[in-house]
């Protein structure tokens, strides 16, 4: 995992070459929503392209994580599968019913059924490296929804030349990277881990919230501001020091949430002693985006070192999958 981690910046590049080598046909067209199906390691890109994108696009974005879709996707629907090993069931499913249901179809795969779906109906089909765990090549899959919304116009040219500069902006504030995610490992060590985001971000604090549950073996929970203000801030009102919180920064964050995070962080002081603020490095919406899922991967790694767990392990997850395949 180390040496996956380290190769982030690397995925980003040969992730773009993946991209300007297959363009898809589905993105030379106007859609009236975007659906993004996508589980765990290989949906959580659809979550931070959805954030990335909401600013800009005046195409509504859904990422859909189950079975079924919505009754909306038809013939208007730009629909993206992303299945890392092309066999994830929820996302077949849901890709099966999009292509009764007409919609222009984008996979994101390095193999399995889902590949075999998309040849066999001549879908656009980017086949990305396999043989890792999913949630270790989100450099490869973010890259090609980051390339495809870039290409269509979902998001402005500028963020494919911006993704092309991210690659020497990690590498020369990995220092910098490695230091804030080794403090942030020790200081929620022995701790249930409670991640806090301005809304606009929440797809950084589920990836972050994903990486400590499957590399840490952690449990932890995510919520927003200011959504977190209207019901869970509420719930602060007993000594729980067994917990810490991390709140996610960002300088691009709403004026007012802020403010919030700044009232929040007074407040669960009061109950806790371990409350972080993390702040994101970068001149551009991507470079901090980037910057951050990079730096909380390597919190993860350096949490489940000090845990002495195994980083790899997702035993559970294969035992669930080896019970569903019995039932018909």
């Amino acid at each position: 995992m180390k040496e996956l981690i380290e190769e982030f910046a690397g995925q980003i590049e040969k992730g773009i070459d993946i991209f300007k080598k297959t363009t898809p046909k589905a993105i030379s067209r106007k859609y009236s929503n975007i659906v993004i199906s996508g589980l765990g390691g290989s949906g959580i890109g659809g979550t931070i392209i959805k954030d990335l994108s909401s600013g800009f696009s005046n195409t509504p974005v859904l990422v859909n994580k189950d079975y079924s879709i919505p009754a909306f996707v038809g013939p208007d629907t730009l629909f993206i599968a992303s299945s890392y090993s092309g066999d994830t069931e929820e996302t077949l499913a849901a890709t099966e019913q999009a292509i009764k249901k007409g919609a222009s179809i984008i996979c994101i795969s390095s193999g399995g059924k889902l590949s075999q779906i998309a040849k066999a109906h001549q879908l656009d089909l980017l086949v990305i490296p396999g043989g890792s765990p999913p949630r270790a090549n989100l450099g490869y899959s973010l890259t090609q929804l980051i390339c495809i919304f870039s290409a269509a116009g979902f998001l402005p040219k500028e963020f494919q030349q911006d993704l092309e500069k991210v690659p020497a902006f990690l590498r020369k504030n990995e220092k910098n990277i490695l230091d804030q995610s080794t403090w942030i490992a020790k200081e929620i060590f022995g701790k249930k881990v409670v991640i806090y985001s301005d809304a606009s971000h929440e797809g950084i604090a589920i990836r972050f919230r994903q990486q400590l549950n499957e590399n840490s073996k952690n449990l932890c929970w995510h919520h927003v501001v200011p959504e977190m203000n209207h019901n869970e801030l509420v719930g602060w009102t007993e000594p729980t020091a067994d917990l810490a919180v991390v709140f996610i920064r960002n300088s691009t964050d709403h004026k007012r949430n802020q403010h919030r995070i700044e009232i929040n962080k007074g407040i669960i002081q009061a109950y806790t002693p371990s409350v972080l603020e993390v702040w994101a490095e970068g001149e551009n919406e991507l470079e901090r985006a980037l910057y951050m899922i990079h730096m909380v991967d390597w919190t993860s790694y350096f949490l489940a070192k000090l845990k002495g767990v195994d980083i790899m392990d997702i035993q559970v997850i294969d035992f669930l999958k080896q019970k569903l395949s019995e039932i018909d």
